[in-house]
């Protein structure tokens, strides 16, 4: 088994103030220059009192009108150019009031699995912390539970992103589209979704992500549940098909990786793409539309999920 990610070092951290309506943007622009973690936290609170918020649980969107926006960034990233590529990626934001500071080490693995809890997805997927008893519901045969361990920022569930590529695959599930097929999930992270489809029927996934990390925590995920994922960076990845592709990666990545994604799509295979901001739907309709028919879209909170079957 390969060892359980532990962050536990120094990080430069980002803070700014932001409104609720504000936020995902935000949110999203740090994510594209390469946040390892996003808190949020009542701009009013004192200190001493200061409670974050990691993610919100699924149907839950506990935030506050005015909050402090906090993220995370290696040690050694260079402030100037952060804030230059933010401004870049969304220069109508105000980032004038950014702040930059070193911090020393916190068990930030520790503060996440105090965080998470399981979850229900469809009507049978479950998303379970590794060292969390099983829910009464989830103590079933018919039951497909993931134990899973993501470390930070690669995914839990918890955000409305893998709620919504979950609940696909458990209505694909549910209506035997999933048995015995092969699954590609494209910008895998913690391989939530390529463990969910196996456990849900599916006969062999495959996961690609351009982070190393991501994979190390998917083969720890993979081993905690004695199942079995390829895993690939990339510029690694052998060209084949798949009749079922699913890839929760930005919008901005989704665009550029299109005629990719389309190629790896089976004739009469299903897509489900998300990562998607609410706004963003439109462009990528069009672009895929030269590939998929049948293109739907999904919402969850400021988050929207397509799916579509590819051309014969």
């Amino acid at each position: 088994m390969q060892p359980s990610i532990c962050i536990h070092m120094p990080f430069l951290q980002l803070s700014l103030p932001c409104t609720e309506a504000q936020q995902p943007r935000y949110e999203r622009a740090l994510e594209d220059v390469g946040a390892l973690a996003v808190t949020l936290q009542d701009a009013h609170l004192d200190a001493a009192d200061e409670q974050a918020i990691f993610e919100p649980g699924v149907g839950e969107l506990p935030l506050w009108h005015e909050m402090q926006l906090t993220a995370l960034f290696e040690a050694d990233a260079d402030g100037l150019l952060l804030l230059a590529a933010l401004e870049a990626f969304d220069p109508e934001l105000d980032w004038t009031q950014l702040r930059f500071e070193k911090i020393e080490d916190q068990d930030w693995e520790r503060a996440w699995l105090d965080q998470f809890h399981p979850m229900q997805f469809g009507a049978r997927t479950w998303i379970v912390p590794w060292n969390h008893d099983l829910p009464a519901d989830a103590d079933n045969p018919d039951a497909a539970v993931v134990r899973l361990d993501p470390g930070l920022a690669f995914g839990s569930g918890t955000h409305a992103t893998t709620a919504l590529c979950l609940q696909w695959l458990d209505e694909l599930a549910g209506r035997g589209e999933l048995q015995g097929r092969e699954v590609l999930d494209f910008g895998c992270g913690s391989g939530i979704l390529a463990l969910a489809a196996l456990r849900l029927g599916a006969a062999r996934a495959v996961g690609v992500d351009n982070d190393p990390q991501a994979l190390i925590a998917t083969a720890d995920n993979v081993a905690r549940n004695g199942l079995a994922i390829d895993t690939y960076l990339p510029q690694d990845e052998p060209v084949a098909t798949y009749p079922i592709v699913i890839a929760n990666i930005l919008a901005s990545a989704l665009d550029m990786l299109a005629d990719t994604l389309a190629a790896r799509v089976a004739p009469a295979g299903r897509i489900a793409m998300s990562g998607i901001l609410s706004g963003q739907e439109d462009e990528l309709l069009q672009r895929y539309g030269a590939w998929f028919d049948e293109l739907r879209v999904t919402r969850q909170e400021d988050w929207v999920r397509i799916d579509g079957v590819r051309r014969a």
